[in-house]
This record gives structure tokens, C-alpha cells and sequence, in this order.
């Protein structure tokens, strides 16, 4: 497989056009993925700069995430409110496809950049509205970021320990989750333009909502059954066997062998026949009826053996496996090499540096 570039004019947005009004996170992310197909993307920066910057590790005074996050943009530093500086940015929109912003509900009305200006000026536009509740309801004006659409969307309620707080998962989620919506969203209303006249419309994506969208059979099991999902640490609730697991050279591996099939394998891969063949386990509520046995037993074997073995006995029983990746065992990985998961960037001082690969991977 040949690497991605970001220079190929085959590739699947070439020709749609991109303006960015966002900083950090969300917005800006939407617009990567699109500038990651094709899509040309301006972003639209205050004369201080976006905050992203200056954030995390530093390379001579810049942040390694905005390179990652900013990949593929062309960058405008304007004063939206200068009048000079408002008018190009308004002229940019009249030809653009897809406007993005990430404002609070109601700045960019405040600016003279509202939906109703702008789809005055070009009917065919698809706006882009990330917020933290979205662009009405008695929340919208308040601030939000990504860490209160995952507390509010039930995502950190559920994540953690039983005798623990909650606590956040290791990256921005939330304003991750955000903006793949929005550019689901943004191709949507691209498409429905397409069909219907060329009209635009708004994109409204609320942090809360695209996190509460992920949160599986949450409202239908409270609603039925009154019942309320809590912290269970490493194992899937409901969902036997599904957990994390330490080597005896204290390394961490993930096994999910919840199909009923895959569990009888594990059984006998880890030399217990007769939980292969108790046909009380041979579905997911009779394992899960007797959780607490199935994951000390997984445990106590897990941890009689190191690493290396564990991998290649789960691997030759078809047992889906993993060990829990650090980066550096990322950058070592064939897999990873293989799919083009690095790639190259120069930055404006001639280093190279490495940043995600393209995800998904249209092979067409």
C-alpha cells in the first residue's frame, strides 16, 4: 500500500471549499479530516493566534498538536473586529462550500457573520455550528467545552471504578466525537444540496449530544427497567468475557472473548475444558451470571505467563487480543508500519516529523 499524501488532487473533496472560525479542538479537527481528503481549508485565526499554539509539548516555541491538528490549512490571521478585516472574511464565505465555526451561540451574529448574512450572501453555503449544548434550548448560551459535554452526555459517570470517582479518558473524546459529527454533518448537507436545488442549511452540533449519541443502550434499559448504568473499571458491563489482564512481566492485555464461540476456544487454549464444556456458559447471560468465576480464572492464568506467550497462545486459538499500547509500541508496530499509520511532515525549519496517518482509507 503506498502512502497517503496530502497533495493528492485525487483525493475525494478536492474542490470543496473550507472556512474555519475555531480554535482548540472540535472545529478545528472537523476541518483536518476535511483538509485530509481533499477539502481546501482556510482557517480563520485572531492576530494572537489560536490557544492550540501554545499547547502541550513545544517545538521551538509552536505546538506538535497543531501541527497535527492545522495539517493541510492554509492559516489567515484577521480581526473580526476590524471592518477591513471583517469584510475579507465575509468575501471568503460568499464562494465557500462549508463555513465551520465553534463560537458560543450567538458571537458570530455578534460579529455580522450570522446564518442569515451569510446565506444571504451565498444561498448554497452549509454552515457548521459546534457549541457545547447547541444552538437553542435554555443551555445554549452557557460555556462548554468537551469535558462538560462528556460529563453531561454520561460518559464519565460510567467511566472509571465502582469505589472510585469518575474519571476522563486520556484525550479530548468529547470534542473528538463532536467533530466527526460535524463532518458527517457538513458531507449530509453537501449532499442534500446536491438533491434539492442547491440550498444550504445549518449543521448544528451540540459536544453534549454527539457524546450521549455514543452511549449505546443507556436511555432504553433506564426507561424499560428503571435501570441506571454505573462505573465497572476494565469489563464490559453485561458482557462476559471483556477485560484487561497483567503478565507475569507486568504488562497489560486486553482479551475480549465474549462470542460464545470465541469463549469455549479461550477455555481450552488456557487449559479449562470444563468451562468449555459447561453448557450454562455457552451464551453470554450464563457467563455473565458468573462473571466474578470467569475473570479469576482468566486472571490466575494471565498471570502465570509473560507477554509473549500470552499473545501466542490467544493468537493461535483465533482469541481476539491485545496488549495495551504505549506510543512507543506504536511507532515498533508492523501493523502500523503497514498501513501508513506515520507520516511525514516537514515543519518550516526543514525537521521532519511524524503525525497520524489518514483515517478511513478509501481504496477507490
Amino acid at each position: 500500500m503506498s502512502a497517503p499524501t496530502l497533495s493528492d488532487p485525487k483525493r475525494p473533496l478536492a474542490g470543496v471549499k473550507v472556512i474555519e472560525f475555531g480554535s482548540l479542538i472540535a472545529a478545528p479537527f472537523a476541518t483536518r479530516l476535511m483538509a485530509d481528503f481533499g477539502a481546501e481549508v482556510i482557517k480563520i485565526e485572531p492576530p494572537e493566534g489560536d490557544p492550540l499554539r501554545r499547547w502541550r509539548k513545544l517545538y521551538k516555541g509552536v505546538s506538535l498538536w497543531w501541527y497535527v491538528q492545522s495539517r493541510g490549512k492554509q492559516c489567515r490571521s484577521l480581526d473580526l473586529k476590524a471592518p477591513l478585516d471583517l469584510a475579507q472574511a465575509l468575501a471568503l464565505c460568499k464562494d465557500a462550500d462549508i463555513v465551520v465555526e465553534n463560537f458560543r451561540p450567538g458571537v458570530m451574529e455578534k460579529l455580522g457573520l450570522g446564518w442569515e448574512v451569510l446565506s444571504a450572501a451565498n444561498p448554497g453555503l452549509v454552515m457548521v455550528r459546534v457549541s457545547g449544548f447547541g444552538q437553542s434550548g435554555p443551555y445554549r448560551s452557557q460555556a462548554g467545552f468537551g469535558a462538560i459535554g462528556e460529563s453531561m452526555g454520561g460518559l464519565r459517570y460510567v467511566t472509571g471504578f465502582a469505589d472510585r470517582p469518575p474519571v476522563r479518558t486520556g484525550v479530548s473524546i468529547g470534542d473528538s466525537i463532536a467533530a466527526l459529527f460535524a463532518v458527517m454533518g457538513a458531507l449530509m448537507a453537501l449532499r442534500h444540496r446536491e438533491v434539492n436545488g442547491g440550498k444550504g442549511q445549518v449543521v448544528d452540533v451540540a459536544l453534549y449530544e454527539a457524546v450521549f449519541a455514543m452511549m449505546e443502550s443507556l436511555v432504553p434499559e433506564f426507561d424499560v427497567e428503571g435501570f441506571i448504568r454505573e462505573r465497572a473499571g476494565n469489563i464490559m458491563p453485561g458482557i462476559t468475557p471483556s477485560n484487561t489482564h497483567a503478565t507475569r512481566d507486568q504488562q497489560y492485555v486486553t482479551i475480549g472473548a465474549n462470542g460464545d464461540a470465541i469463549f469455549i476456544r479461550l477455555m481450552r487454549a488456557i487449559g479449562r475444558v470444563d468451562l468449555a464444556e459447561d453448557t450454562t456458559l455457552h451464551d453470554n447471560a450464563g457467563r455473565d451470571a458468573r462473571r466474578d468465576e470467569i475473570y479469576a480464572v482468566i486472571d490466575q492464568w494471565v498471570a502465570r505467563h509473560d507477554y509473549a506467550e500470552v499473545t501466542a497462545v490467544l493468537n493461535a486459538a483465533e482469541v481476539p487480543a491485545s496488549k495495551v499500547y504505549s506510543v512507543a509500541d506504536m511507532f515498533q508496530d508492523p501493523q502500523f508500519i503497514a498501513r501508513d499509520m506515520f507520516i511525514p511532515l516537514t515543519l518550516p525549519d526543514g525537521k521532519v516529523i511524524r503525525m497520524p496517518g489518514i483515517v478511513p482509507k478509501l481504496l477507490g
